[in-house]
């Protein structure tokens, strides 16, 4: 008899199954977070905390070195700094995934997918307590000012933000769980493209300070990140954004769900013994 262990049948039953176990995956991603801040006076507010210092610090450096006005700069900074959050973490913790969960692989009769949604709805949950440091923004630096309606945009743009974590995680965690070398690699991949994407520093400023060059400064738009950046960030700042953002990040969605969804067919039933 032919197994039908590698068709696409059973990897779309796969996400459908985990997501009719929401109650595990909701209950186990808000048990990560109490469990790491576990008998701290704060609790998960320390998220928010060490966000906003690291996010003030770092602005508040960035403006001087690159000569910006604090007022703007450090919102920018700190949006930024949260978006970032999420992608860096859907790489490292996404390769990670089916590695850390390998009692529940093993012992628990539950869908692969279960911990795909646990790890995108504990990151999701860090992001709605870093975006308190937002709320402050708006108020403390009068970014409300600069907020319209096109601001709603920000709300398809988070949700395509965290589809796309999805994707990634299931891609590199299956086969950052068959070869062990792609975690490290990722590591310095996310380093690498941290210090490429415009976190800490404006494309404005670097085509300004470059003069007759400033066409350089566009290469920026080669890095995937940035485009996840200011889908974000723009309608969050009330700041105008490109279509060809919304674009490439629709492509790169739609590429990366086809070769994710290839991989959950092909390898799903492999992972138990990977890990």
């Amino acid at each position: 008899m032919k197994s039908d262990s590698q068709t696409f049948a059973r990897a779309f039953g796969d996400f459908a199954t985990g997501f009719s176990q929401r109650e595990l995956w909701l209950s186990l991603g808000w048990q990560d977070i109490k469990q790491r801040y576990r008998r701290s006076v704060l609790g998960p507010f320390w998220i928010t905390i060490a966000t906003g210092l690291q996010a003030t610090a770092m602005g508040i450096l960035y403006s001087m070195l690159l000569d910006q006005p604090l007022r703007e700069f450090l919102p920018y900074v700190t949006v930024g700094l949260i978006v970032w959050n999420v992608i860096n973490a859907s790489i490292l913790e996404g390769a990670d995934v089916f590695i850390a969960n390998e009692g529940l692989i093993k012992q628990l009769p539950s869908a692969l997918s279960v911990h795909i949604y646990r790890m995108v709805w504990r990151q999701l949950l860090f992001f709605a307590h870093n975006m308190v440091i937002y709320l402050v923004m708006l108020v403390a630096f009068g970014v409300w000012e600069d907020v319209s309606w096109a601001s709603l945009l920000a709300i398809p743009a988070i949700l395509l933000l965290f589809l796309n974590c999805m994707w990634v995680s299931i891609f590199f965690g299956i086969f950052s769980t068959r070869y062990r070398d792609i975690a490290p690699i990722l590591g310095s991949t996310t380093l690498m493209l941290f210090v490429l994407t415009p976190v800490m520093w404006t494309t404005s400023t670097l085509e300004n300070q470059m003069g007759a060059g400033s066409e350089r400064a566009r290469l920026v738009e080669l890095v995937p990140t940035f485009h996840y950046l200011e889908i974000v960030r723009a309608p969050l700042l009330g700041e105008p954004q490109a279509l060809r953002h919304w674009v490439i990040v629709g492509v790169i969605t739609l590429v990366g769900w086809v070769v994710a969804i290839l991989a959950m067919k092909q390898f799903r039933s492999r992972v138990p013994y990977w890990v």
